[in-house]
């Protein structure tokens, strides 16, 4: 870093791959994500793994004194860490049997070995303070080094062990959070959830870390869309919200009327929330709710003239009603008089027979399906008809009966 220039190359790094990433000074070093580097810290050399290559950031967001990266990792630096991770196993295990001998309230999470191996740290969790003078004489008497124990919380517990959290995805703590940032339950309520403990807690059973970093959008969200239960203008009329959906952006309003209950779905930018909420009785409700502009025409479109706005929905062309010809040939009902008249026929139509003779005057019509009947010459008898064979039925007018 130099005192003319206002920014400096540095190199992220973090150690054993979670936590905060820690800016050293490049020291003319370059390195890539995934690189094992070893670097000079205020406890001595630690190996830690690059998670962003060389890059230059403003003075004001380093920390002085910034200290250097020592060297990329080699061979025999990566089988000291080998050795060292080897090491941490089995204190973690003699230190549970002390802790055990002692009877300590305390809950064994991490054990650290330093990379020059002359100092170990142990971390626990417990609900409140622990006299362990004797438990470290003990574990410096085993290992013949430095022993710290560090006490953390179960927020960092989680963030060490790591897991799958309610929503199947890993830790958030342990993948890309930093730092951790105060949760409250107002952010619970904000993003529509339960209030139940249960429900809004992780592993570590303090509130999930999320409800944090998504209460941005979320207040977005709400600023879009009216509360529940406000009292807003719709284009059907006015109506109190009965149910917000803040990620689809929508609202369900029912109807004010009578008779049953009407609820309908509008988008937020259908509905607006009258200022000071319900009128009383007899008082008419103000018109909030603004007209959606009309939409926009390309240049040089012209609206037709008789073109009727579009109402979202297309409508189907009109045909043009054209008679077929079963329509026009249809067939006059027996005994229905002709509509023309005695108006002579039109082009098109069958004209009269030549040779039809005129139907005489007084012959019955005959009706349809029936054969017409032949008109006996005068002073002739009409034909007797058998419809029978018992007497009486066959029997001719003016005819005697058997009886007689």
């Amino acid at each position: 870093m130099t005192e003319e220039s206002n920014v400096t190359e540095v190199i992220s790094v973090k150690f054993k791959g979670r936590g905060k990433a820690y800016y050293f000074d490049a020291n003319g070093i370059t390195a890539v994500p995934g690189d094992d580097v070893i670097v000079e810290t205020s406890k001595g050399l630690e190996y830690a793994r690059c998670v962003a290559g060389n890059h230059y950031v403003s003075n004001e967001k380093v920390v002085p004194p910034i200290r250097p990266v020592v060297r990329i990792a080699t061979e025999n630096d990566r089988r000291v860490q080998a050795i060292n991770a080897k090491r941490e196993r089995e204190a973690l295990g003699i230190c549970r049997e002390k802790v055990a001998q002692h009877g300590l309230d305390m809950k064994l999470v991490d054990v650290e070995c330093s990379f020059e191996g002359n100092k170990i740290t142990f971390y626990f969790t417990s609900d409140g303070r622990v006299d362990f003078r004797e438990l470290v004489k003990d574990l410096a008497g085993v290992f013949r080094s430095r022993i710290e124990l560090r006490q953390i919380g179960v927020r960092d517990e989680a963030k060490m062990l790591g897991g799958l959290g309610m929503c199947g995805r890993p830790f958030c703590c342990s993948q890309f959070l930093t730092d951790f940032q105060p949760v409250s339950t107002k952010m619970a309520k904000t993003q529509s959830l339960s209030l139940n403990p249960q429900k809004i807690s992780g592993v570590c059973g303090r509130l999930m870390c999320c409800l944090r970093y998504e209460e941005e959008a979320y207040e977005s969200l709400v600023k879009a869309v009216p509360k529940m239960g406000a009292f807003v203008e719709t284009p059907a009329g006015f109506g109190s919200v009965v149910q917000v959906n803040l990620l689809r952006g929508t609202v369900k309003v029912k109807l004010d009327g009578e008779g049953e209950a009407v609820i309908k779905s509008y988008t937020g930018d259908e509905v607006a929330a009258v200022p000071g909420g319900r009128p009383r009785n007899g008082e008419e409700p103000p018109h909030v709710l603004k007209p959606r502009p009309a939409p926009e025409r390309a240049e040089g479109e012209e609206a037709a003239a008789g073109d009727e706005p579009f109402d979202g929905f297309a409508a189907e062309p009109r045909r043009e009603e054209q008679p077929s010809a079963r329509q026009a040939s249809v067939r006059r009902k027996s005994g229905q008089p002709r509509r023309n008249g005695n108006k002579p026929r039109e082009q098109g139509q069958r004209p009269p027979r030549e040779n039809a003779q005129p139907r005489q005057q007084g012959a019955p019509r005959a009706r349809d399906g029936e054969k017409p009947q032949r008109q006996q010459p005068n002073g002739d008898k009409p034909r007797r008809t058998h419809r029978g064979r018992r007497g009486g039925r066959g029997r001719a007018p003016g005819a005697p009966s058997s009886g007689e």
